[in-house]
């Protein structure tokens, strides 16, 4: 089973999840839409708008006269499952137990999976289906391979239709869903950085520089496909090299090859060598 609660109508996006239920501990967006004394019901809006239960001794960790002091009605919140009612199909929540960082990163995921919706939903304008179809023939499939709708489309913006084929999204799906994410999601790059001080007595010592320069060049190339790399002078014996990735893990690669290519040709041409690393930004 899984939730219907992004509706199949064009323009009507309220994020889903597979499963029909949340567990106890998930994190979950839900709309406040009834308060009263003893408490308040909730919607989820990820599951369908089930009803969720919060009581009023969790609302807040701090004493308060009225919960309609700590939330509103129609506001959206991040709440704690609690409990789960498995045959009624209800969830009792805590607002308290929710960490001011549990809700920033929970807030930043729904906006990400909205977006991705969205982008999933103009792909099937295009193809003719709906929403839930879309879903059925490719959201699932990106998501249980990416462990999210956005990390997938993000791939399918830097690598094409392919990395969604190897989901198992179909070809029409992946064509057209790789065109919109190319469009609608931007990938920031990271860049590390550094210089190197490079000195060379040798009557050819500018071209015994420009070698360990040019091998450090290489050997970050050869890293990754993924990399852009720029080396360029500040003012002798002052050379920056800078590299660029999608992630950190593959600059940091790449650089740690351009170090050990460099350093290892200096010393093979007698070029007096040191590197001094640059903060990340």
């Amino acid at each position: 089973m899984y939730s219907t609660c992004a509706s199949s109508t064009v323009g009507v996006l309220v994020v889903r999840k597979k499963k029909e239920l949340p567990e106890v501990g998930e994190l979950v967006v839900g709309t406040v839409k009834k308060i009263y004394d003893y408490g308040a019901y909730l919607t989820l809006d990820e599951y369908g708008g089930i009803e969720a239960y919060l009581p009023w001794s969790e609302v807040a960790s701090r004493w308060v006269r009225r919960i309609d002091e700590v939330i509103k009605e129609g506001q959206k919140v991040v709440v704690k499952v609690i409990r789960v009612h498995k045959q009624r199909k209800t969830v009792d929540v805590s607002l308290k137990r929710v960490t001011e960082g549990e809700r920033r990163r929970k807030m930043l995921e729904w906006k990400r999976a909205q977006k991705a919706e969205k982008i999933l939903e103009i792909a099937a304008k295009r193809l003719g289906k709906t929403l839930d179809e879309a879903y059925e023939e490719a959201g699932w499939k990106i998501e249980e391979y990416y462990g999210e709708l956005m990390a997938g489309l993000e791939q399918a913006a830097m690598y094409g239709p392919q990395a969604l084929i190897k989901a198992g999204v179909p070809e029409e799906w992946a064509k057209v869903l790789a065109e919109e994410a190319a469009r609608h999601v931007e990938i920031k790059r990271v860049k590390v950085a550094g210089v190197f001080t490079l000195r060379s007595l040798a009557p050819d010592g500018v071209e015994r520089i420009r070698e360990v320069l040019l091998k450090a060049k290489e050997a970050a190339a050869s890293a990754s496909k993924d990399v852009s790399i720029r080396v360029y002078t500040v003012g002798a014996p002052r050379y920056r090299i800078e590299v660029e990735a999608y992630d950190y893990k593959t600059a940091e690669k790449a650089l740690s090859e351009a170090l050990q290519a460099a350093e290892e040709t200096a010393k093979k041409l007698g070029v007096e060598y040191s590197f001094t690393r640059e903060k990340s930004k």
